[in-house]
């Protein structure tokens, strides 16, 4: 088990699929979790999640970038509370841009407890501090309240509306190195 990060109550490693794909599938089963982040997000057997953590996994070691997405694990429970990402964004293809974002995505458990706040605080310092990204953005569904009041107390700005990303229409937020190393 790989630990990329610790915060006071949480820790960001890298996921485990044989450990965590039960987790993970009571994650990205529930469809109030699923709800914004699009059709291809679900999935339907604990043996599909294992496979997609698996890819995930490979994606990143290809990339070999530092980026990624990891597991965020909540240090009292040792309970996966969700997934933090900090990865190029794809453009309306899926193909890599050379744009990173952050991004949270978490069990309706651990809603309203400050852990995406938390995690992409700490993920922020990582893509500022030590990959030395000059800018991050977060892409939010316009209808998504909950991710959009995270970015703001993450001090992230308003950028507009796109559809550069995903293929769909999101609000864009974004931080810089020097706003981010604060």
């Amino acid at each position: 088990m790989t630990n990329l990060l610790e915060t006071d109550r949480l820790i960001i490693r890298s996921w485990i699929p044989e450990r965590d794909a039960e987790q993970a599938f009571a994650i990205y089963s529930d469809p109030e979790v699923t709800y914004f982040l699009g059709n291809g997000s679900r999935v339907t057997s604990i043996e599909s999640q294992r496979q997609r953590l698996v890819d995930n996994l490979e994606r990143s070691q290809r990339r070999n970038n530092g980026t990624g997405s990891w597991a965020i694990v909540e240090k009292e429970t040792t309970t996966i509370v969700g997934t933090i990402l900090l990865k190029p964004l794809p453009d309306k293809d899926g193909l890599a841009t050379q744009d990173y974002e952050v991004g949270w995505h978490l069990r309706r458990a651990s809603w309203g407890k400050g852990y995406a706040t938390e995690a992409g605080r700490s993920m922020l310092n990582y893509g500022f501090n030590v990959l030395n990204l000059p800018v991050i953005y977060a892409v939010v569904n316009p209808k998504n309240h909950a991710s959009i009041r995270v970015t703001q107390r993450l001090g992230m700005k308003p950028i507009g509306r796109t559809t550069k990303y995903y293929g769909i229409e999101l609000l864009v937020f974004e931080q810089n190195a020097l706003e981010g190393r604060k």
